[in-house]
């Protein structure tokens, strides 16, 4: 459940979404999803998007 979280977080961040677009209730679950969408957005304003983000999309599929 936790790694599903932060997968969809990270996918949210890195798309560009804004963090209030949580859908996740549980404050553990959340904070997990969080940490996933900080680091996606990290990895968007880094330029890791597309084919420069591919090694690391690998890294959070398979969590």
């Amino acid at each position: 459940m936790y790694a599903r979280a932060y997968k969809r977080g990270y996918l949210a961040g890195v798309s560009g979404k804004s963090k209030d677009s949580c859908p996740i209730e549980q404050a553990e679950v959340r904070q997990e999803w969080l940490n996933g969408w900080r680091e996606g957005r990290t990895d968007q304003w880094e330029g890791m998007t597309g084919v420069s983000g591919i090694h690391k999309l690998a890294n959070v599929t398979t969590a």
